[in-house]
């Protein structure tokens, strides 16, 4: 089957049941805004919570991508996740530690920083998708390692050029035609 299909009718059940994926974002730089700038738009899933250095340029980004101001006016974490708006500020820890929140995106660019950024997350239980590409280029089997002790998935941003060039290959291929030059 299709699995985009199959994502987002369970989202929609989320949704649905008010039980959303709770994400937290650490970097809200490039990257992080243009899947912001989709997220709300996502149904069954809730960003309760934004990390970055410059939480003043975060917020810039979010207004630059279709966020109203209301929706990061929350005070804690604790009220975002009740809420359903989305707290933001420089303290990654808390985010990071907080009980409402499922999976980490890191999308600081840092690869130095993005490293202690998962393992924490893994110390914490969390999921996490790694944006940040240097640091799995670096670390990537130990931080899969890390993540399979912890019992939670690690998993890369799906969406990137490559991997979708190696989607259409696999598609290609499984549909028997001779794949002759990629990239």
């Amino acid at each position: 089957g299709n699995p985009s299909m199959n994502l987002y009718s369970k989202l929609r059940e989320r949704a649905a049941q008010n039980k959303p994926v709770r994400v937290g974002v650490i970097g809200a730089g490039k990257f992080a805004a243009m899947y912001l700038a989709q997220a709300p738009k996502t149904p069954g899933v809730h960003i309760v919570g934004i990390a970055d250095l410059k939480p003043d340029n975060a917020r810039a980004n979010l207004g630059r991508v279709g966020w109203s101001a209301e929706r990061t006016s929350v005070t804690s974490l604790d009220k975002a996740a009740a809420s359903g708006q989305t707290y933001v500020s420089e303290d990654w820890k808390a985010l990071v530690s907080h009980p409402a929140i499922d999976i980490v995106i890191e999308a600081t660019g840092n690869p130095i920083a993005a490293v202690d950024h998962v393992l924490e997350a893994f110390a914490n239980r969390k999921h996490v998708v790694m944006v940040t590409v240097e640091a799995d280029a670096m670390c990537g089997p130990l931080l899969a390692q890390k993540a399979r002790e912890a019992g939670v998935i690690y998993s890369l941003a799906y969406g990137d050029q490559p991997a979708l060039i190696c989607d259409l290959v696999d598609w290609a291929r499984a549909a028997g035609f001779p794949v002759v030059a990629a990239g």
